[in-house]
């Protein structure tokens, strides 16, 4: 797609969103009251809005590189931080999609720089369930088991964090753990047995 095309697009987009309702971005500009935070991939195959078939308005999205949750990281703090405590969301969803080049990064034996410190948040996840996954003799499907227990961790981080916890405490807000199939399309809710896992760490990580 040469660059130009995406202003021609943006055109097109504007028109038959004003042909439908003339009030539209009047509205939109209106301020926003999403109920779902979504946690996603940068990949560029996995586009938020598109795959969930909402709307503008309808999810507070973020996205990095394997959809990831570390407490360090003041972009992904800030941001549940808004939509939690701001926001108000209800859901909290974090999506993650087979193939994943960055969990796939995270499995090699290799120097890769600057994303060393980022893809080691994903090796600590291997670390937390290395038995598990090296049962597994396929190597594809150990790949997409640990996309799997990646988004199953990135969850549980968001459950440790002080602002889930403060929200949980006055209100339901519920989390999440999405995986998008990139060959069939179809979103798989992991069905996490959240009460399950943090039955043995709650103690550590309760903060109210």
């Amino acid at each position: 797609m040469k660059l130009r095309n995406i202003f021609e697009n943006n055109q097109k987009w504007v028109e038959e969103k004003l042909s439908i309702d003339a009030d539209y971005f009047k509205n939109l500009s209106k301020g926003q009251s999403p109920e779902i935070l979504y946690i996603g991939c940068s990949d560029s195959r996995v586009t938020a809005e598109e795959l969930m078939g909402v709307n503008p308005g309808d999810a507070f999205v973020h996205r990095n590189i394997a959809n990831m949750v570390p407490n360090t990281d003041l972009s992904a703090m800030s941001v549940i931080d808004y939509a939690v405590t701001h926001l108000k969301v209800k859901h909290i969803v974090v999506c993650g999609h087979y193939f994943c080049g960055g969990v796939k990064a995270a499995m090699q034996s290799q120097d890769l720089g600057i994303l060393n410190p980022w893809l080691r948040n994903i090796r600590d996840v291997y670390r937390l369930h290395k038995e598990e996954l090296n049962a597994i003799e396929n190597e594809e499907e150990r790949y997409n088991r640990l996309v799997e227990l990646n988004v199953q961790e990135q969850c549980v981080n968001v459950i440790k964090t002080s602002q889930y916890q403060k929200a949980f405490a006055e209100r339901e807000v519920i989390v999440h753990g999405w995986v998008f199939d990139i060959h069939s399309g179809k979103l798989i809710d992991l069905k996490i047995d959240f009460e399950n896992i943090l039955k043995n760490i709650q103690e550590i990580y309760k903060i109210c």
